[in-house]
């Protein structure tokens, strides 16, 4: 169990460094917003273009890396919307086992399936070198490519909580998701 918990903690440490570059992309994505509008009004007033459909795309790609790759710590950090009344109420083991199911039965079949379904759409994207349709508009492949990536990376955020989970069961560890209790100084760019 101690390699597997090892392997869980790279894992982490992982998804953790990748989540601090989702921190730094939005920065940049609401940079380039600010841009886009302001050239916006200012071409506007100057009477001249002064944007292009290459930043608002560049925006939108930011948005869609942010949202897909930033899903893997958001799981890590317990963070995703949880519907379940009765979960606050569960102690730390039976937390544990319905995390344990609920990524066996549901989370590791749907990310496997969407980075099956979607290794053929992103394969004939980079076949054709597909672009946008938008005049001035950027490539679409690498922005495809996030998709089988991010799911990969959810998946493997699974698996680490899965091994999170046994150890919380086997009373190995105390709580899945104990780190998110303490000051996170990880944030520091």
């Amino acid at each position: 169990m101690n390699w597997l918990l090892k392997l869980a903690a790279l894992i982490d440490a992982i998804n953790r460094r990748i989540g601090q570059l989702m921190f730094i992309l939005v920065l940049v994505m609401i940079l380039v917003g600010v841009y886009n509008a302001s050239v916006r009004y200012l071409g506007g007033f100057f009477g001249a273009n002064l944007s292009s459909n290459a930043y608002l795309e560049f925006q939108w790609y930011m948005f869609g890396a942010i949202f897909l790759l930033g899903a893997a710590y958001t799981l890590q950090k317990d963070g995703h919307v949880r519907v379940d009344v009765l979960q606050s109420r569960l102690s730390p083991k039976a937390k544990a086992w319905v995390d344990l199911v609920g990524i066996v039965v549901f989370m590791i079949p749907f990310c496997a399936m969407v980075f099956w379904l979607s290794l053929p759409w992103v394969m004939n994207s980079w076949h054709l070198l597909e672009t946008s349709s938008d005049p001035g508009g950027l490539p679409r492949y690498p922005i495809k490519t996030v998709v089988p990536v991010a799911f990969v990376l959810l998946l493997l955020q699974g698996v680490s909580q899965l091994i999170k989970a046994v150890a919380v069961i086997r009373g190995i560890r105390p709580a899945i998701y104990e780190e998110n209790t303490a000051p996170e100084k990880e944030h520091t760019l």
